[in-house]
């Protein structure tokens, strides 16, 4: 009884950390160029403290996060702010609209290679009354 107390417990002061999904942005296909990822977003509920991972072979693509102009015209950022592992995280920790671009020569503007998503707030953690019993 006093592990599932303690469960309780961190569950309600830890709710992004106890119920946060890691999606991998594609699926199998993961970040590459001619896949629609606004129909691979479409009925995500994503939420704050869940994870994006962009996974990619090495050198082939490039994340950076723009701002809604930035993914409307498919405008990169200095070079510096890529990230280029291949394998790469982002955590969602506010929410709002976001936005995300493959900068290697044409793959957002011709390939759309793009993702644009809302990130919804935490839900408040249920109120634990004391049993009864």
């Amino acid at each position: 009884m006093a592990s599932r107390s303690v469960f309780i417990v961190l569950a309600v002061l830890f709710p992004t950390v106890a119920f946060a999904t890691d999606f991998i942005v594609g699926d199998e296909g993961g970040w590459t160029i001619n896949f629609d990822y606004q129909t691979w977003a479409m009925g995500k509920n994503f939420m704050v403290g869940d994870k994006l991972i962009f996974q990619y072979p090495k050198g082939v693509h490039n994340v950076f996060k723009v701002n809604g102009t930035g993914f409307q015209y498919c405008t990169k950022p200095p070079l510096k702010e890529a990230l280029t592992t291949g394998n790469d995280t982002i955590v969602l920790s506010t929410p709002g609209q976001k936005w995300y671009i493959c900068g290697v020569a044409q793959h957002c503007a011709l390939a759309g290679q793009k993702l644009a998503i809302t990130v919804n707030s935490m839900a408040p953690a249920p109120s634990v009354y004391p049993s009864m019993t």
